[in-house]
């Protein structure tokens, strides 16, 4: 399993960056699969705990019901635009995907379901200091950390 602590470990100030998109808004968004195949899109806090990544879903929703049969998923930092004029300043948008593993409820309340992530994939997504290029960046526990840029 690759937890976030990983992603530090490997790649510190990659993986500050993309906290930092996360942890910038509340609230986040979500795929997972759904019972026939198809996509679900849904909208979901997360927070970076003791090195892990983790997520909840209330009692009966569906996405807990479609991450419960299917783990797979897609997380997607909150989207801001570019402001005009200013765009090199963008500090872009970043993506997690894996799987979502069972996680125990801490302290009271506890209705629900909550998880962590295994990690498959980090991505942050920015444009280049001269604000002409996008520069997509990824890490993966097998490959670490890579770089393209494109027009």
């Amino acid at each position: 399993m690759t937890a976030w602590r990983d992603v530090e470990r490997a790649a510190p100030e990659f993986a500050q960056r993309v906290q930092a998109l996360f942890d910038a808004h509340k609230h986040k968004t979500m795929a997972t699969v759904r019972a026939d195949g198809g996509p679900r899109i849904s909208g979901i806090e997360a927070a970076f705990e003791g090195g892990e990544l983790t997520f909840g879903s209330m009692s009966g929703a569906r996405k807990g019901a479609d991450l419960k049969r299917d783990p797979r998923f897609a997380l997607h930092s909150a989207t801001v635009d570019p402001v005009e004029g200013a765009e090199a300043q963008w500090p872009g948008e970043a993506k997690i995907a894996g799987r979502a593993v069972p996680a125990a409820a801490e302290g009271e309340g506890g209705e629900g379901d909550r998880f962590r992530a295994d990690i498959a994939e980090v991505v942050h997504t920015h444009l280049n200091p001269e604000a002409t290029l996008l520069v997509v960046e990824w890490w993966t526990p097998e490959g670490g950390l890579h770089t393209v840029e494109r027009e």
